[in-house]
């Protein structure tokens, strides 16, 4: 995002202003969280209709705010950082009232889109103006900083969020939101009024933007609504399928084409690129995908009240931030290789360890994994951001860093459904598994359920009882099963991305730019004009 500012903040102005874009940052990303621990009150609140439909609204807002990233690249050169910043910030506000009065589903989704979106255009805008007002000594500083916050919706976001639903109802959320960018919005107006910036007059890709969100929305759609609907047996999911295969390759021809495009597939041709993006985004697929079914299902499986659940993944915050700090020194001495495969063959052995998961009535076998993945939480972003954007040059970093921030965001939606249709599969093969295994239908001197059916009736429960206790012990554990299922199969792809990350060229060695690269941003060079 190319900001040129006419003056910079000093002394309190400046420390004022670190901490509100602080704050509107913790805020988009802590919505993003926060929202997977109050699933179950939503769910309840909004019709009673089954926490799956909810994780709609989450998969939904993560794939606006993937769209936020071209529209502020855009918007930002038309009327200016500053300006752009206080809209977003209007239009979120106005989102997250709408999301907390709302009171059935079909009120819920669009203003979470809506949110989503403006809470896209923000992160961008508010990083670079971040950055531009640090001078370039103290540009690590900013950037450890922003990892910082970065980190806030897998560590605090979800138990501040589990609390808040637990203690005022998930509502009040989406109001603080209100409030809180409200304050944003002031704060900012009073500190950067009358700022000048450079009016960049470049064409958007109108097409190519719509294309991508219909290829996105779409996606997400078909996997949100497909264990519930019965996949392609249903004729609405029949014809976004149709959609979806005319949209591709329509998408990616006219992507070629364009001179300024949406998402630019030509940064597909740097092997790095495409090694890091396909390490990042399969990457935090697995994270945020395993982080929200945990929360949620120990809710719904080990009867967790929000607040506990969130606890239990607050032990990611005590070695996740440290990391972020050593992480930043150590790419700047060691191949970034050699980080991510350590990193990712950690996150395989945590992964592994959590898949082993077998009582539910332990929180130490929830407590101690928690606690060593966020040392790879935290190491997990620097390098492989180094890897991706190695070996690039001028305005292609700026474009590579947006393309993968949206794929990133995106995966993330992805992988929150898609371990959700894990659990899904895997709970009824459990379930039928265990209901043979421990009936004695696969070994007639093997009933162990049968003996528990008759201490129990000696106990004095009637057979009803009995039933329902036995069923509800099968399905529980059966849920257990098909969780860890979910963390094994993360563990060896991550052993696979370790792998894959050799084939990509060492980071601490120079890469001479493509002369082909150079002359195409030279021929789309846009006119600029400053504007006070």
């Amino acid at each position: 995002m190319a900001v040129v500012y006419l003056r910079r903040l000093h002394g309190w102005r400046f420390v004022l202003f670190n901490a509100v874009l602080g704050l509107s940052h913790i805020v988009v990303l802590f919505n993003a969280g926060s929202y997977i621990a109050l699933l179950p009150h939503v769910s309840g609140d909004l019709g009673g209709v089954l926490p799956s439909f909810l994780t709609w609204a989450q998969t939904d807002f993560m794939v606006g705010l993937a769209l936020g990233f071209p529209l502020a690249r855009y918007l930002s050169g038309r009327i200016g950082d500053y300006r752009l910043l206080i809209g977003a910030f209007i239009v979120y506000s106005v989102a997250s009232y709408l999301c907390g009065d709302s009171q059935t589903l079909a009120q819920f989704v669009p203003a979470r889109i809506v949110q989503g979106i403006a809470g896209g255009i923000t992160l961008p805008i508010a990083q670079s103006m971040l950055l531009n007002e640090y001078p370039k000594r103290l540009k690590a500083v900013a950037l450890t900083v922003w990892g910082l916050f970065s980190i806030t919706p897998f560590t605090i976001g979800m138990p501040v969020g589990g609390y808040i639903a637990y203690m005022l109802g998930w509502r009040f959320l989406f109001y603080l939101d209100f409030v809180l960018t409200l304050v944003i919005v002031g704060t900012l107006a009073a500190l950067l009024y009358g700022r000048g910036f450079r009016r960049r007059y470049a064409r958007f890709d109108l097409v190519g933007f719509l294309l991508l969100a219909v290829l996105l929305l779409g996606l997400q759609t078909l996997l949100n609504m497909g264990n519930d609907f019965d996949w392609l047996d249903s004729p609405f999911l029949q014809a976004i399928a149709v959609v979806l295969l005319i949209a591709f390759p329509c998408f990616i021809i006219w992507e070629l084409g364009e001179r300024h495009p949406t998402l630019d597939l030509r940064l597909f041709m740097h092997r790095n690129f495409v090694i890091g993006l396909i390490s990042l985004t399969l990457g935090f697929f697995s994270i945020q995908g395993l982080l929200s079914l945990l929360i949620v299902q120990i809710q719904l499986i080990l009867g967790y009240s929000s607040k506990l659940a969130g606890l239990a993944l607050l032990p990611l915050v005590l070695l996740g931030a440290p990391a972020i700090a050593v992480m930043h020194i150590l790419c700047k001495y060691i191949d970034a290789r050699w980080l991510i495969c350590l990193n990712s063959l950690g996150f395989a052995w945590t992964f592994y360890w959590l898949g082993l998961y077998d009582d539910p009535h332990s929180y130490e076998e929830l407590f101690w994994p928690m606690l060593v993945e966020g040392i790879f939480l935290g190491s997990f972003f620097t390098p492989v951001t180094v890897l991706t954007l190695h070996g690039l040059s001028g305005p292609l970093i700026m474009r590579a860093a947006e393309v993968a921030n949206l794929l990133r965001v995106a995966a993330g939606a992805f992988g929150i459904t898609f371990q959700g249709i894990v659990l899904f599969r895997r709970i009824h093969f459990h379930q039928l598994h265990l209901a043979d295994h421990f009936g004695g239908r696969q070994s007639i001197s093997f009933d162990p359920m049968g003996q528990l059916t008759a201490k129990l009736s000696a106990a004095g429960l009637s057979q009803a009882q009995i039933q329902a206790k036995l069923g509800l012990l099968i399905r529980q554990e059966a849920a257990i099963l098909g969780l860890n299922d979910a963390f094994l199969v993360a563990s060896f792809l991550f052993v696979g991305l370790g792998i894959l990350v050799w084939f990509a060229d060492p980071t601490h060695l120079p890469m001479a730019p493509d002369p082909a690269d150079e002359l195409r941003e030279m021929r789309a060079e846009e006119l600029i004009e400053e504007v006070p």
